[in-house]
């Protein structure tokens, strides 16, 4: 697999409507490719689906915050995990490709955990709350997720296209991210960008 280096990320229009996905999509990715705010701002060179950046390259994101799927008043905030490797994951019961990868979140899960490091879903266009939170209780997800609907969070991910679904982004213990995945993953293209991150000290 070849990795794209990409240079400078610019905050023109990228082009998304040539990604071939195994995704759930819905035709609108062009129109939220780019960051509406933040340091870090999303951009998919030649419509590539695996994006990865050296050290050098990457930038931070603005904390979010959201409400919890399965806990109730409780807002869960990018802080929450900080000096944490966070695999942040944007998923709906209703994608195929998202129940298909549920397995390997928990399996990165379970291996980042006791190592610094955490999944956080994003659970997205689930508007019937119980039929998500039926689906972690059925999958013995023990991650958190953010119930997030309308993909909100978007923004403060660099402007990821709200329409590609399910997208993987890996941060650093600085929270940036290192690699963005705009299609299903298993354990393996998680757990190769993940643990060698945190290897990596966190900058004072």
């Amino acid at each position: 697999m070849s990795r794209v280096r990409p240079g400078v990320i610019t905050a023109a229009l990228a082009v998304l409507t040539t990604l071939t996905l195994t995704a759930c999509t819905s035709g609108e990715a062009a129109q939220n490719a780019v960051a509406l705010g933040g340091t870090f701002q999303f951009h998919s060179p030649g419509g590539q689906t695996e994006i990865f950046y050296t050290e050098e390259q990457r930038a931070p994101l603005p904390n979010f915050s959201g409400q919890s799927l399965m806990e109730d008043g409780k807002q869960i905030n990018l802080s929450d995990f900080e000096g944490e490797v966070v695999v942040l994951n944007a998923w709906g019961q209703w994608c195929a490709p998202c129940r298909a990868e549920v397995d390997d979140l928990q399996i990165a899960q379970d291996t980042l955990e006791p190592l610094g490091g955490t999944v956080l879903g994003i659970n997205v266009r689930d508007y019937n709350q119980t039929i998500a939170q039926d689906f972690i209780l059925d999958n013995g997800v023990t991650y958190p997720s953010i119930y997030d609907p309308p993909f909100r969070t978007a923004a403060s991910l660099g402007g990821v296209p709200t329409s590609v679904v399910p997208t993987t982004i890996i941060l650093d213990r600085e929270h940036r991210p290192a690699a963005v995945f705009l299609r299903e993953v298993d354990a393996d293209d998680i757990l190769d960008v993940a643990l060698p991150l945190t290897e990596e000290a966190p900058q004072s």
